[in-house]
């Protein structure tokens, strides 16, 4: 049996088991009941990364509410870079070269590169499901909370440095920071762009990418210094060939925006008559909401999505940090629209989506990880302790059936015991963001931009998690695993969902 095979075989197998140690069986399954943390204690690095409540990290990010306030520059940085890159004679298609026949698998990984327990607890189950895949992709933010080039070596070679295989990425906004001078020389050995002058109030306030040291940089690759794993991409985007399936990545920028050349190639890309997955750094669907990516010029990167000509059967966005899934019928196809964010930085809460109806798409065919309820649950035991405020705590079953109520659904999960909703419960559920409120704790992405060291936790469970996909000829097979960063389930990885897909 070759490496192929071997593959598949212990993927099924883990598969199966993963079904039934999952947060959708048992509490356990969530993490819990965590009677060990992980191996990932010994792997993460002993210092302190970065935190948001500091002043000087918010100056650093600041280009965010630049671009929104002045225009986001990224199209045009980013036009510069490629024609640096064509100069030194990259492949005009984008394709990142890869020995890939009609079946193989990689995983996905999103929103990484915080540095700390959360990303590493993601580690031991990505090394042991990631056994004899192919490659693996970071679908944004590679590094936070810049994208500076010096911060690789903890926040990327560190921590996949046992992972024998090429790593490929798109950024995310954080890692446009920089101006993408850190991405761009770690994975596309790009040299640093020429200075160009920006008048006005934004040039004078934007943000210069990072000189980046040389020396610290090397010695950081030396982590990942194997033949098999060396990875060199064209640009920020970029495409994988293989004779069952096309890999398409596109970068969105800081404002979710496509340049006039990327959404010129995205085209011509697309007119492949084989199948394709789209990997892009800002997800189409989340939180119960439409969320296109816009193209200069005019259109969406889901209108080149949802051509039948162009056969996409999935499109995976990283950005927020979590997992969702909504099987969106388009014609007489059924596309599976992917949020994967949830491989690093602190989570995004679930609680927070309302019942699903959108795009046709209804709640019991929705997904999402982590479950409602525990995600309500780990906001409530954050707050309790951080605010000592023991009242709002919340059981993972006294939010499971709280969720439910208000959701009008059954519990994906049995409760453990009889519950009783009491008043104090749902004053809680209000004040952590359940359901439309204007009082609440931060628990939602607009106060994350500057309040998410709250939501920073240490500790298991983390709920996090990464994609292994599995592609033959005939069927694309995409699974979510779990980390929580509990030593049962880096033994077990729980599978959260799986959706099989017809290439045929």
């Amino acid at each position: 049996m070759g490496d192929r095979g071997k593959d598949v075989v212990m993927v099924e197998v883990a598969a199966e088991r993963g079904k039934q140690l999952s947060s959708r069986v048992s509490e356990e399954g969530a993490g819990w009941a965590c009677a060990q943390p992980g191996a990932f204690v010994q792997l993460r690095p002993n210092k302190r990364t970065f935190t948001w409540l500091n002043l000087r990290t918010l100056w650093l990010s600041r280009n965010e509410i630049l671009a929104g306030l002045f225009g986001d520059p990224s199209g045009e940085v980013r036009a510069r870079w490629m024609e640096a890159q064509e100069a030194r004679g990259i492949d005009p298609q984008l394709r990142i070269e890869q020995s890939l026949g009609g079946n193989f698998s990689f995983l996905l990984l999103g929103d990484t590169g915080e540095g700390d327990a959360s990303q590493y607890a993601v580690v031991p189950a990505m090394l042991k499901l990631g056994e004899d895949t192919s490659f693996a992709v970071i679908a944004s933010d590679v590094i936070y909370p810049t994208g500076s080039g010096n911060e690789y070596c903890d926040k990327f070679f560190r921590p996949y440095q046992d992972y024998d295989a090429p790593i490929y990425a798109i950024p995310g906004n954080h890692d446009w920071y920089d101006g993408l001078g850190g991405f761009m020389r770690v994975f596309c050995d790009a040299e640093p762009l020429k200075p160009r002058p920006d008048r006005g109030l934004r040039g004078l306030l934007w943000r210069k990418p990072e000189t980046i040291d040389e020396v610290r940089l090397a010695e950081a690759r030396a982590l990942r210094g194997k033949d098999t794993q060396q990875a060199t991409q064209p640009g920020p985007y970029w495409m994988i060939e293989s004779d069952s399936l096309l890999v398409v990545g596109v970068d969105t920028g800081i404002r979710n925006v496509i340049d006039k050349a990327q959404a010129d190639w995205l085209r011509r890309v697309s007119l492949d008559p084989r199948p394709k997955i789209l990997v892009t750094g800002k997800p189409i669907y989340t939180g119960n909401a439409y969320k296109p990516s816009p193209l200069e010029g005019g259109g969406t990167i889901d209108d080149i999505v949802r051509d039948p000509a162009h056969r996409y059967v999935a499109a995976i966005g990283g950005d927020v940090h979590n997992y969702q899934r909504y099987p969106v019928k388009v014609g007489d196809r059924v596309i599976q629209y992917i949020v994967s964010g949830g491989a690093g930085a602190f989570m995004h809460a679930t609680h927070t989506i309302q019942r699903v109806d959108v795009a046709e798409v209804h709640e019991d065919a929705f997904k999402c990880y982590p479950l409602r309820g525990d995600s309500l649950s780990f906001y409530s035991q954050l707050y309790a302790k951080r605010l000592r405020m023991r009242w709002i705590y919340l059981t993972p079953s006294e939010a499971s059936c709280i969720m439910s109520e208000h959701i009008k659904n059954e519990p994906v999960r049995t409760p453990e015991g009889p519950v009783k909703i009491t008043r104090r419960m749902r004053w809680a559920a209000r004040l952590l963001g359940a359901w439309p409120w204007p009082f609440r704790l931060p628990v939602d992405r607009m106060f994350h931009r500057f309040l998410s060291e709250l939501s920073d936790w240490d500790a298991p469970p983390f709920f996090k998690q990464f994609l292994h996909i599995s592609v033959t000829p005939d069927e694309l097979t995409v699974r979510c695993f779990a980390a929580t960063g509990c030593l049962a389930q880096e033994i077990d990885p729980p599978m959260e969902d799986e959706v099989r897909i017809s290439l045929a």
